[in-house]
């Protein structure tokens, strides 16, 4: 009966760490976030007003992500975002987002979402004639795209360039980090080892030297033993 009911318990604990446990990981794949904006905030091809939003991760292949901004429930979808990695040296554990600076009144763009302790972020592509303004106020290459809208199914194959402050294009990985940083190979220390000193040339010399003297006494042995 004992071993019924312990094995009972077991099947009860396995079921239940199958229904909570995918939940868990789900959050984490998608990297559901709910944000706060005081003041309206810019997103590719929108500007959201000031209030509550959830950003989620909707799908990642390779470096080309895309991602859909709800409302604070999740009830509604606003926007659907193409982005790229964007690496950081160093993950940190709170939701970080990344602006670029602003001119004069506009509302501020929103560049990077960073999602807690992951050392990777969502860069957002802009189209290419906002991305261009972007550049050049920020002084900083910015990810963008040739068309002004584009469907959902496009984003996954359309090609991303990035616009520079001079106006040029260039491939993003030339100027965004989009794959993971090389750690320096570290310093490998170089054992040295000092070998004993040998002994000088003073034991040399006191060994000569007995030596002299115990010849000098034999000969003055003899030489007595002769005479």
């Amino acid at each position: 009966m004992k071993n019924v009911k312990a094995a009972f318990c077991l099947l009860a604990a396995t079921m239940l760490g199958a229904i909570v446990m995918p939940s868990a990981r789900a959050d984490e794949w998608n990297k559901k976030t709910v944000v706060t904006f005081s003041q309206a905030v810019e997103v590719p091809g929108k500007v959201l007003p000031a209030g509550t939003y959830t950003f989620v991760l909707l799908d990642s292949t390779s470096d080309r992500h895309i991602v859909q901004i709800f409302n604070a429930d999740g009830t509604h979808i606003i926007a659907t975002i193409l982005a790229i990695n964007d690496y950081r040296l160093q993950s940190t554990g709170d939701t970080v987002m990344k602006f670029s600076e602003r001119p004069g009144d506009s509302p501020e763009a929103l560049r990077a979402w960073f999602y807690p302790g992951d050392n990777f972020g969502q860069e957002f592509v802009y189209p290419k004639t906002r991305a261009m303004q972007l550049a050049q106020t920020t002084k900083v290459a910015v990810p963008a795209i040739a068309a002004e809208e584009i469907d959902d199914k496009v984003m996954r194959t359309v090609p991303i360039v990035a616009v520079t402050p001079d106006e040029k294009e260039v491939e993003v990985v030339t100027v965004i980090q989009t794959t993971p940083p090389v750690a320096p190979a570290p310093d490998v220390a170089v054992k040295q080892e000092v070998l004993p000193r040998t002994a000088g040339s003073m034991p040399l010399i006191a060994l000569l030297g007995g030596l002299s003297i115990s010849v000098a006494l034999g000969l003055k042995l003899y030489l007595k033993l002769a005479s």
